[in-house]
């Protein structure tokens, strides 16, 4: 597996995105990697999502409400699903989950379900599988498109994005799209540890 040094992810060597160019710059770049694959790394455990009627809910512990909203994002996460296939991209995300699941993490993992219904393919590693890479740091927020460009995903203190920082360069990507596949062939399917781990669990208390 590679370390974290192998990745070249050097800040120097990437270009630093504010939240609008970022966003501007992956539905761009998103739309060119027809016939590609798609990386994403998730290693922190408690983000926050305003705006976006399900995490509203959940924020004010309205947890019945956050699943129904969830529920009602099915269309829209199918729609995108089959322009996906149409375009011949394999989506791949690799959740780090620690245990016991933060309340943001329970709330999360029901979306994360309705990806992997619709064809996101969606794995599970716990903290001690990347143990030995993060002595110093916690493993970034990753994310590839296609060969040639990665992201390092940024949020703020509060857990709320805040841009990334860029790198295009083919070797870049292939070394971090090569580390996210060793730990995603660790890791176990999202369905199966969702029906263990998720489901059985009561509604979580309010952050």
């Amino acid at each position: 597996m590679l370390s974290l040094d192998d990745l070249g992810l050097d800040a120097s060597l990437g270009e630093p995105l504010r939240l609008d160019a970022y966003r501007e710059d992956f539905r761009e770049r998103q739309r060119t990697i027809d016939g590609q694959d798609s990386w994403k790394l998730e290693r922190q455990q408690d983000f926050k999502e305003p705006g976006f009627a399900s995490w509203d809910a959940f924020s004010r512990g309205d947890w019945e409400g956050a699943l129904r909203l969830a529920e009602e994002e099915r269309d829209i996460i199918r729609e995108v699903a089959e322009e996906t296939e149409r375009r011949g991209v394999v989506l791949y995300r690799v959740r780090v989950v620690e245990e016991p699941l933060t309340p943001y993490l329970q709330w999360e993992m029901h979306l994360l379900r309705l990806r992997a219904e619709y064809g996101e393919k969606i794995r599970v590693i716990g903290p001690e599988q990347i143990e030995a890479l993060e002595s110093e740091h916690p493993l970034p927020e990753l994310l590839t498109l296609g060969d040639q460009t990665v992201y390092r995903i940024l949020y703020n203190k509060q857990g709320i994005l805040d841009g990334g920082v860029r790198y295009l360069s083919h070797e870049v990507t292939a070394r971090c799209r090569d580390f996210m596949r060793d730990l995603y062939e660790a890791g176990e399917e999202l369905g199966s540890y969702f029906a263990r781990e998720v489901a059985p669990l009561p509604p979580p208390l309010s952050e």
